[in-house]
């Protein structure tokens, strides 16, 4: 069991029978009562972020939560294949576990698989790679001074914002959180 006392960031526990991570927390002793807890949860299972207040000295469950190495070979409809870094297993994982990573996953590419009590629960990326454009309209000298941007394609197919000095062929820096450009490669 886990108390309020023993909360860090990345700690997993259960709150009322679902997974969820820390990501944020603060001890709050207001004027009148006792101590409590806010506390900023992702869900480990859907993703959502949510707010909380725990009575400090509230228990809860840990959760066992591992990461594995697996390398992305390709995809099959609505399917991703994985291959298993060290036993080299392949696997099927539905597009709904991937979620936005799909937009950013290219063949051969490293990843981990996140395993909550051995149920795969979703696929981590790094937060920044650098991609290739595959189609952009064609920059025009001057283009770099100004701050404007326009629509450009990834080779994964995704849409991204871009500057209007990137070409088609260039790589570049992709934020996979948020999906913004971040700057040439």
């Amino acid at each position: 069991m886990i108390s309020t006392s023993d909360f860090r960031n990345g700690l997993n526990i259960l709150v009322e029978n679902e997974p969820y991570q820390i990501t944020w927390f603060q001890n709050h002793k207001p004027g009148k009562g006792g101590a409590v807890m806010r506390v900023k949860l992702r869900h480990l299972r859907k993703g959502g972020t949510i707010e909380r207040t725990f009575k400090s000295g509230e228990k809860f469950d840990s959760l066992s939560v591992t990461r594995q190495k697996k390398q992305f070979l390709y995809k099959e409809g609505e399917n991703f294949n994985f291959m298993d870094m060290n036993s080299y297993e392949q696997i099927s994982v539905e597009a709904d576990k991937i979620g936005n990573t799909a937009n950013f996953l290219v063949e051969n590419q490293e990843v981990e698989a996140v395993y909550l009590e051995s149920e795969l629960i979703c696929i981590d990326i790094p937060a920044i790679i650098t991609m290739t454009i595959a189609e952009s309209e064609p920059g025009i000298k001057g283009d770099s001074v100004s701050n404007m941007t326009k629509m450009a394609k990834l080779e994964t197919g995704a849409d991204i914002r871009v500057p209007l000095f990137i070409k088609t062929g260039d790589k570049i820096k992709v934020d996979t959180r948020t999906g913004d450009y971040v700057e040439r490669a």
